[in-house]
């Protein structure tokens, strides 16, 4: 059975200050517009690679737009045995209200 936990932008911030992997789902253009720093940009394109490449071990975070989308990636993940998995509510739109971002690639 998969499972995720849905966490406040203050609760990623501070899971942020550990040995975590942030995953943003927004389109490429939002992404580049702004990111949270250090945050991967997970694509369809490029889940095989996140996949081979991120230890099952290693906590992930889910960031989309608002917080809605992120829940099913998040659940997704959760079943292809990423042991801790969180989807952060309110998304990017609440995370830039509260914490710095950065633009690029």
């Amino acid at each position: 059975m998969s499972q995720f936990t849905r966490i406040s932008c203050v609760q990623a911030a501070e899971l942020l200050k550990q040995d975590v992997c942030l995953v943003d789902i927004r389109d490429p253009n939002s992404f580049f517009a702004g990111h949270v720093e250090n945050a991967f940009h997970l694509t369809n394109g490029n889940l095989p690679e996140f996949i081979d490449d991120t230890p099952k071990d290693k906590p992930v975070l889910v960031m989309c737009y608002h917080g809605n989308s992120s829940q099913g990636v998040a659940n997704y993940l959760s079943s292809l045995g990423y042991e801790v998995v969180y989807s952060i509510d309110g998304g990017f739109e609440s995370w830039k209200l509260a914490f710095p971002v950065v633009s690029g690639s």
